[in-house]
């Protein structure tokens, strides 16, 4: 199972992508198996040298009891000093910015997040990513 941020790919150009793990209670495991997540404004931040996922909604487990979580809470990222120090120094740069890609479960049953250090596209970026895509389409059309 996994989990995609369509959107992403969009928005930013991506240099380079890690799989962090993140730190997740139970009931926001079963809402993931469920697929109950939104990427929507959702993004990475640094606070006392660790990496943090915000605005990444994970639904409540509707089966949950007592122990619910917050949807929208702050989940650390589990990453490797060297990387997370690589990081912090590019966020540092103006127009970086650190974004989750997808979430998915890994052979071992743990939830992994893949994380993309990005910069913004401007408009005709856009544009023209889209026209690149649309001309693909039609020339897979046109070799059928």
């Amino acid at each position: 199972m996994e989990l995609r941020n369509r959107s992403a790919f969009h928005e930013y150009f991506f240099e380079t992508t890690y799989v962090a793990g993140i730190v997740l209670v139970g009931t926001e495991v079963k809402s993931l198996r469920a697929g109950k997540v939104s990427f929507n404004d959702a993004y990475c931040q640094f606070h006392k040298g660790e990496l943090y996922v915000k605005n990444l909604h994970i639904s409540d487990y509707a089966f949950g009891t007592t122990q619910r979580h917050e949807p929208t809470q702050e989940r650390k990222l589990l990453l490797k000093k060297k990387e997370l120090r690589k990081l912090e120094a590019k966020i540092k740069e103006k127009g970086y910015t650190i974004v989750p890609l997808k979430i998915f479960f890994n052979d071992h049953n743990l939830a992994k997040i893949e994380i993309g250090l990005g910069k913004g596209k401007k408009l005709y970026d856009k544009r023209e990513t889209i026209k690149k895509r649309d001309v693909e389409r039609d020339l897979k059309r046109y070799v059928k």
